[in-house]
């Protein structure tokens, strides 16, 4: 089986390469890739490289994520998050090619408590969560053999995260705000990865029915947390497992939204139901402190 990996440089690339090596060969390419061959704003030189290719599963992690800066660059974005993606499914289709694709919780408008269902209605409020409900719904209508994952607050070891923001911040000062009324499941891009190839070990396994497993999923760690709860924990974890660090700080404060104003507007509640995952692919997901704890022991 032949996959073409796009996005290889991101934090979910960079674990997808390893976890779908086993599937077959893995042709992995960025936005920087010779004659522009994996860059979602060339789209034609993109599409000519997926017809070369002619992959049999394209697995799709590029995006524009700079949530603020799509406020000021909303063409980019969405040449980059939905006009291209939707090229890529129509080819993806041509192929009769499985396309994977990643989507996240900003497709909704964070109200109220209860986690967003795959069926609830989604509402954005700022350019990025637009872009990538339309970049959705173009795979949807467009690419018959799909997988589209919705996830929230996606961290990796490698490269600059939340945690080891906080870890630096906690090392140079006595107090930090932390905001306590976003609400989510920070979720490991090495969780992302690693469903993604088990999700594709079942729709492509010769006896398997996969175009009835073909859909949107919501797919994050379990249990919930704040920022501040994320915050505190990462530095209460970071004491525990090398209590030679230097951390000064001595008081994490929960504060609201409004003490750190963004271009791009949050959302309040980004709790995604998994179960309709868990279900159709046998998962069990882990609680989010154990992916947390474990990209610390990486990171420290």
């Amino acid at each position: 089986m032949k996959i073409l990996l796009l996005g290889k440089g991101g934090q979910v690339g960079w674990e997808l390469q390893r976890s779908l090596a086993p599937l077959g060969q893995v042709v992995a390419l960025d936005w920087d890739s010779v004659d522009g061959c994996g860059d979602f704003t060339r789209p034609q030189q993109l599409l000519q490289t997926v017809r070369s290719l002619a992959p049999q599963v394209i697995v799709n992690a590029a995006a524009h994520t700079a949530v603020d800066k799509a406020e000021s660059e909303p063409e980019l974005a969405r040449l980059i998050n939905a006009t291209t993606v939707g090229e890529l499914a129509r080819q993806a289709q041509a192929l009769g090619a499985w396309l994977v694709h990643y989507s996240t919780d900003y497709v909704f408008d964070g109200s109220g408590s209860r986690p967003w269902l795959e069926s609830d209605a989604p509402a954005p409020l700022n350019v990025y969560g637009q872009t990538k409900l339309e970049g959705e719904r173009w795979v949807q209508q467009a690419c018959e053999r799909h997988l589209v994952f919705r996830t929230s607050w996606v961290y990796g070891a490698r490269g600059g995260n939340f945690a080891r923001t906080m870890l630096r911040l906690a090392a140079e000062r006595d107090k930090l705000q932390v905001i306590d009324d976003q609400i989510g499941a920070p979720t490991g891009a090495d969780l992302l990865a690693d469903v993604t190839a088990l999700a594709l070990r079942q729709v492509c396994a010769p006896a398997a029915q996969g175009v009835a497993l073909t859909g949107l999923y919501h797919l994050a760690a379990a249990g919930q947390t704040s920022w501040h709860g994320y915050a505190s924990h990462v530095i209460e974890q970071a004491r525990l497992r090398k209590p030679e660090l230097d951390l000064r700080v001595r008081e994490v404060a929960a504060v609201a939204s409004n003490a750190f104003p963004t271009a791009a507007r949050r959302p309040h509640n980004s709790r995604l139901d998994t179960h309709r995952i868990r279900q159709a692919f046998g998962l069990n997901l882990p609680h989010w402190q154990e992916g947390v704890d474990r990209m610390l022991t990486e990171i420290l």
